[in-house]
């Protein structure tokens, strides 16, 4: 029998109804303890001590979700059930180090119950491990994630080049938008208005960036402030000149 992959979850980019719950990040602790199995809650500590062996101190009230995270994901991959997800690589590239520290399950998993863990499961323990380091909700990373792979598919589409995920463009690129969608958050505006430069000088990337940062505040229910347009542009062009040297 081969192994049942649950399709991309492409509308939206949001998870299935199963990766949703398995990510939350409240609920009632003894409920979970009931629900989770001792050698789960044992995994994700182990994380947690790995996670601050890399950050320091760290907020350890996750372990319960987190454990909750791997019974799911654990029961998913002996029903040969596992998720693809569509935004493991910009988790893989964001949280970088997060996502180091999450791998440390691979082995812990296979030893203790022969369960082979994927990427895209150890994507979603990494949002957990950012939720011990950052003061930001499991579902506020998913969201930035989410946002950041739908700027750059639309940067794609008004550009009309495939970008790089390697260049250093992209990275550029990529962390001016997680910063962008964290100010739309809390409300932060950015002190430095370069709209009228980027307007005259860059138009067609100003441009673009004016319809992506629609689209991102539609897709964040939250209208982004103007001045974002200008950085996102220059952010933009730095993309373009990238790839036109190649």
């Amino acid at each position: 029998m081969g192994r049942k992959r649950a399709s991309g979850w492409r509308r939206g980019l949001r998870p299935p109804p199963t990766v949703c719950s398995s990510l939350r990040t409240g609920g009632d602790a003894k409920e979970v303890i009931k629900s989770v199995s001792p050698v789960c809650l044992e995994l994700a500590n182990e994380v947690l001590n790995e996670a601050e062996r890399v950050f320091g101190r760290i907020d350890r009230s996750i372990l319960f979700p987190m454990a909750d995270h791997m019974e799911y994901a654990v029961r998913r991959i002996k029903n040969q059930e596992q998720i693809s997800n569509p935004l493991t690589e910009d988790i893989r590239l964001l949280f970088h180090r997060e996502y180091k520290v999450a791998q440390s399950v691979e082995p812990l998993l296979w030893e203790r119950m022969k369960v082979k863990i994927d990427e895209h499961e150890i994507g979603y323990i990494a949002l957990h491990v950012h939720a011990a380091i950052e003061d930001e909700k499991v579902s506020q990373a998913m969201q930035i994630a989410r946002a950041v792979r739908e700027c750059v598919t639309l940067v794609e589409q008004q550009t009309g080049m495939k970008i790089d995920v390697m260049s250093l463009a992209y990275n550029r690129l990529m962390n001016h938008v997680r910063y962008m969608v964290a100010r739309a958050m809390s409300g932060e505006r950015l002190k430095l208005n370069m709209n009228d430069y980027m307007r005259v000088k860059f138009p067609e990337a100003f441009a673009a960036a004016a319809v992506i940062c629609g689209e991102i505040g539609r897709s964040l229910n939250r209208k982004l402030d103007d001045v974002e347009t200008g950085y996102l542009a220059m952010h933009i062009e730095r993309v373009k000149d990238d790839e036109a040297v190649k």
